[in-house]
Parts: structure tokens; C-alpha cells; sequence
């Protein structure tokens, strides 16, 4: 198969532009340049071959970045480490869902993350992020960076605006101290576990103050609790959405991969990166993906329906203390306004708190039948697990508590199954 130089599917019939959900049936993919097979073979293969040694100097010179692509011009298939049929299929239809100009794959979220970060980080640098954050990520910018030489700087999300820009200023204090630059403002928002929200807005316009002469910092947010259906960072202000694809995109649990998207002028330089580190996913994985992206919107809105039915349930159980639902949040909360202005819903992934301690939710945990005890989120499954014992537990004590972390809260993950028998699972579990 050869792809196409422009992609195969219009977005558009006529004055009408299609929706994400009838591209993802053949978007960037041409039957007829590949033996007429209805879906993308699978590709399973490490090289390509050049039809002339000018292709193959041209396509290296803009898979290593030496020179800007000119107009018109498609890079040729290289190394599956650089590019793959699969892989970009797939990168065109994630461009897809988040408006984005292009997307890259890679072999996982934390991938996708370190990857994009390292792109735009170099000793000396400061960088200014939202907390809580996946467990990953948390020991990513607290353990890892550092030792490459960048430093962060994290605000509670719950501390809106002025925590926000209070990091900010100490960033630019820092780097000015150390000779380096603000390199980047990531945000996680909805954060996991709490559902704390982040101003994307906001996190733009203190990237436009962070400005010097190397430009300004790019916007990278986590958007793997709502995305891509359920919030679109780039339509708010980020230049650059990271996901885990791992969660409602596969949204099988059968694989893992991340995804990046943006501006070409921000991920033609992740990109590169990518190249180097090889942290792109691999052709199988693509393929799956592309399955997967088919029934997307059906799975995110069944899930999202039973998430409602479940979160109303908890909320007036008697051995629950509080419920960390989005919408439940009351009118004057300083949050309410930013999730009506940012997010289309609340998604499907929550926490709750249980009446006492570890042992109470320890108990909860395993009497459930239905509810699977695992971590991830965006399964066709629901799945419960405990943050502070599993995936936030390389977090210090006091530091979880700090960020809300607590002995008694259970995140789950609401999948596709009938609500009622969820809620008839956690009644049981909840009773005994």
C-alpha cells in the first residue's frame, strides 16, 4: 500500500463536514491502494523501500527535522520507528477528534508525556504543573526531570487562579535564577483521582506572559479523563493534548498506547524526539487502535449514561461521606463554572469516599462481584481501585493527603454494563 499524498476521505460532503464518528469508518485510508481490503491491513514490517535514493534523502531530512516540508510534499514510509501505514492512519483519524493538525501514537501515555516534555526541556529549566496528577506523571516531574535538570513547580488545582499564577511567577523567578526558561505548562485537568479542574484559558495566558526570546512555553494538557469526546483542549487555548490511549480509546484493555496532538509547529518537534527515543506505538497496536476508534462514541456515551445513574446512587447511601462527581459540585463552588465552561460532561470516571479508613475500603473492595479490582479507566468494563494503595502509592503520605488523597477513597471506572447491575453490586458491598 501506498498512502495517498492528501487523505483519502474528505471531512466534508458538500457544505456539510462529517462527524469524528462517520470519518473513523475510513478516514486516511484508501481501499484501492491496498488490494481493495475494506479495513487497513496490518503492516507488519520494520523497513520500506525507496523507489529512488532521492526519496530516501528527502524523507530523512524530514524525519530528523534538517529542513521545513515543502509544499505538497508527504514523506515517504522509512522504518516503522519513524512511520508505518498503521501508524499513520491512525494519527490522521486521532487528529480527527481533538481538531487537532496532527497527532502522533506512542507505546503509552507516560510515553506520550515524557516524551513531549523532554522535547521542550533542557537543564536549567523550570516548568509549571497542576497537581494532583496520575501517580506516573507524579513521579515523572518530581524524581525523574530533576535529575535531567529541570525543575517544576506545582499548584493545587483545587487553588484556581491565584495558586496558578503564584507558580508561574516562582518558575520565572527560578529560571531566571539558573539561566534557563519557563519550558512548559502542563496541566492534568479533570486530575486523577480528585476531578480537580484547571483553567486551560488561563494556562494559556500565563504561557503568552512566560514569552522570551526563544518564544513562549506550549500549553500540554492531560486530557485522558475526559478526552477526546468529553473536553477539547486545543479549542480552549492548549497547544499541545496528551492522552492515554490506553484507557476509553482502546477501551478494551487489551493494549497500551498515548497519543499526542496539536499544531504541526508544536508536534513536528516532538516528533523528532520520538524518532530518537523510539517511543512510538507499534503496527499491531495501531491496528487495534483503529478498531477500537470505530465504536468510540458508542462506548464513551454508554458509559457516561451509567456513570450518572452510579454517582446519584452513591450520593445517598449512608456509609458514603462524599461523592467526587462533577456535576455535583454546588452552584457557587469556584469549580462549577469552569466544568460548565470547559467540559461537555462529567465523563465516566469518579471517586468516592467510604465511611472510615483503609480497612472499610479495603472491605468494599473485596466483596465486589460485577466491579473488577483494577486500575486503569475507560474500559468497556468497570473497574475499582484504591489511589492511595496502588496508583498514586509512590506518593508520600503527607503529600497525598495534602493533594486529597485519603485512606477511604475508591475511584471507579464505569464501563458499559447495565447501571443498575453495578449499583446492585455496590449495594451488596457497601451492606456487608
Amino acid at each position: 500500500m501506498r498512502r495517498p499524498t492528501k487523505p483519502y476521505r474528505s471531512r466534508k460532503i458538500g457544505d456539510r463536514a462529517l462527524s469524528p464518528e462517520t470519518l473513523m469508518m475510513g478516514y486516511g485510508f484508501s481501499p484501492h491502494l491496498s488490494e481493495g481490503a475494506l479495513k487497513p491491513p496490518l503492516f507488519q514490517t520494520s523497513t520500506f523501500v525507496f523507489e529512488t535514493a532521492e526519496d530516501g534523502k528527502a524523507s530523512f531530512e524530514l524525519a530528523y527535522g534538517l529542513r521545513e516540508k515543502r509544499r505538497d510534499e508527504e514523506m515517504h514510509l522509512i522504518y516503522s520507528r519513524i512511520n508505518n501505514p498503521n501508524l499513520e492512519v491512525l494519527e490522521d483519524r486521532l487528529s480527527v477528534w481533538d481538531a487537532a493538525e496532527k497527532a502522533l501514537a506512542f507505546a503509552s501515555g507516560m510515553a506520550a508525556i515524557s516524551t513531549t516534555l523532554m522535547t521542550f526541556l533542557r537543564p536549567g529549566d523550570t516548568f509549571v504543573f497542576s497537581e494532583p496528577v496520575y501517580g506516573g506523571t507524579e513521579y515523572l516531574v518530581h524524581n525523574i526531570l530533576p535529575q535531567f535538570g529541570a525543575r517544576g513547580v506545582g499548584f493545587m488545582a483545587e487553588g484556581g487562579a491565584d495558586a496558578f499564577r503564584a507558580a508561574a511567577a516562582e518558575a520565572a523567578v527560578l529560571a531566571a535564577k539558573t539561566g534557563g526558561k519557563v519550558g512548559a505548562v502542563y496541566v492534568e485537568t479533570p486530575a486523577n483521582p480528585t476531578n480537580g479542574l484547571v483553567d486551560i484559558a488561563l494556562a494559556r495566558e500565563l504561557s503568552e506572559s512566560l514569552k522570551g526570546p526563544a518564544g513562549r512555553p506550549p500549553v500540554i494538557v492531560d486530557n485522558t479523563f475526559l478526552g477526546p469526546l468529553w473536553q477539547q483542549p486545543l479549542a480552549l487555548g492548549a497547544d499541545i493534548c496528551v492522552t492515554s490511549l490506553t484507557k476509553y480509546v482502546g477501551g478494551h484493555s487489551d493494549l497500551i498506547a498515548g497519543a499526542a496532538s496539536g499544531d504541526a509547529s508544536w508536534i513536528g518537534q516532538v516528533a523528532v524526539f520520538r524518532t530518537i527515543l523510539g517511543t512510538m506505538t507499534d503496527p499491531h497496536t495501531a491496528w487495534l487502535l483503529l478498531r477500537s476508534l470505530e465504536t468510540l462514541k458508542l462506548r464513551m456515551d454508554a458509559a457516561e449514561l451509567g456513570a450518572r445513574k452510579v454517582a446519584a446512587y452513591l450520593q445517598t447511601h449512608p456509609r458514603v461521606k462524599s461523592v467526587w462527581y462533577l456535576p455535583f459540585l454546588p452552584k457557587d463552588h469556584p469549580d462549577r463554572a469552569l466544568f460548565e465552561k470547559q467540559c461537555k460532561t462529567a465523563g465516566s470516571t469518579f471517586s468516592f469516599e467510604i465511611e472510615g479508613g483503609e480497612a472499610e475500603a479495603f472491605a468494599f473492595l473485596n466483596k465486589l462481584q460485577v466491579i473488577k479490582l483494577a486500575v486503569s479507566l475507560g474500559g468497556t468494563e468497570t473497574l475499582a481501585s484504591h489511589p492511595a494503595a496502588m496508583t498514586h502509592s509512590d506518593v508520600p503520605p503527607d503529600q497525598r493527603l495534602r493533594l486529597g488523597i485519603t485512606e477511604s477513597l475508591v475511584r471507579l471506572s464505569i464501563g458499559v454494563e447495565n447501571p443498575d447491575d453495578l449499583i446492585a453490586d455496590i449495594e451488596q458491598a457497601l451492606g456487608q
